[in-house]
C-alpha cells in the first residue's frame, strides 16, 4: 500500500511538472518581466535574434541611430493632459494632447497572446530590452535582444511583472495586423517619437515613473482574427 502511495505521488508530481512547464512556456513567459533579461536599457553587442523560431537580423541603423542619440521629437504641449489610445479593431495608436490627436500610427497587437484592454499608465522606459518567450514546440518561440524604445505599462489587474509594453520592432514590417505575443508593436521610428513625447521624461537608458506620472494608455476593441 505504501509503495502504491509513493508511486501515485510520483505520477502526480510528474503531471504537475508537465502542466507547470506548459503553462510557463505558453503563457507566463510571453510577456513576463522575468523574460526580459536585460532591464538596464543598455545595448547588447549582438546583431541577431530569433522570432517564431527563425533567425532575424537587427538592422545596423537601429543601433546606430539610437546609440547616437537619434532625432528626439519635441515633447509637445506640457500644459495639457497627454494620453495614448490603442484601437485593437483598427490596429492603430493615437497620441492625444487634450482632445487633439498629435500622432497617429499603425501598430501590431497580440496574435499569439491577446493584448489586454483597459486603462493603464507607463511605469518605466528602456532604450533597449531583451524579450524572450513563446513556445518552441508551437513555433512561437522568440528571443529578441535590443528591442528599442520600450514603454512598460500596468494597472491594478495587469501588474508590472506581466511585462506588457509599447515598443519598437525590427523583426517584422506587417503593421496594421496582429503580430505580437501581447505587447503593442510599433515601427521603431514611431515608437521613438512616442518614447520621447510621453511621460515620464526620459533621463538615461532606463527611466521610471514616480507618483503615477506616467502617461495614460487606453487599450480598447478586439483584434481581428487573421
Amino acid at each position: 500500500m505504501k509503495r502504491v502511495s509513493i508511486f501515485l505521488s510520483i505520477v502526480f508530481l510528474l503531471v504537475l511538472g508537465v502542466f507547470v512547464y506548459k503553462h510557463n512556456t505558453d503563457n507566463t513567459c510571453g510577456n513576463s518581466i522575468s523574460c526580459a533579461k536585460n532591464l538596464t536599457g543598455k545595448y547588447e553587442n549582438t546583431n541577431s535574434g530569433i522570432f517564431l523560431g527563425r533567425k532575424v537580423s537587427i538592422p545596423s541603423e537601429v543601433a546606430d541611430k539610437i546609440l547616437a542619440g537619434g532625432v528626439r521629437s519635441v515633447l509637445g504641449d506640457t500644459t495639457v493632459q497627454k494620453r495614448i489610445e490603442v484601437n485593437l479593431n483598427t490596429q492603430h495608436l493615437y497620441a492625444f494632447e487634450g482632445n487633439e490627436v498629435v500622432m497617429d500610427f499603425p501598430i501590431s497587437s497580440g496574435k499569439w497572446y491577446p493584448t489586454p484592454t483597459g486603462t493603464f499608465h507607463i511605469w518605466s522606459k528602456f532604450r533597449f530590452v531583451r524579450m524572450e518567450g513563446g513556445n518552441p514546440a508551437a513555433n512561437t518561440y522568440y528571443n529578441l535582444p535590443n528591442v528599442p524604445f520600450v514603454m512598460f505599462y500596468y494597472n491594478d489587474d495587469i501588474v508590472q511583472s506581466r511585462g506588457f509594453s509599447l515598443h519598437g520592432t525590427y523583426w517584422h514590417n506587417n503593421f496594421g495586423h496582429p503580430m505580437s505575443h501581447g505587447c503593442v508593436n510599433m515601427r521603431t521610428e514611431d515608437a521613438q517619437r512616442v518614447y520621447y513625447w510621453s511621460n515620464p521624461p526620459v533621463s538615461e537608458n532606463s527611466t521610471f515613473a514616480k507618483n503615477n506620472e506616467g502617461t495614460e494608455i487606453i487599450v480598447y476593441g478586439q483584434a481581428p482574427e487573421e
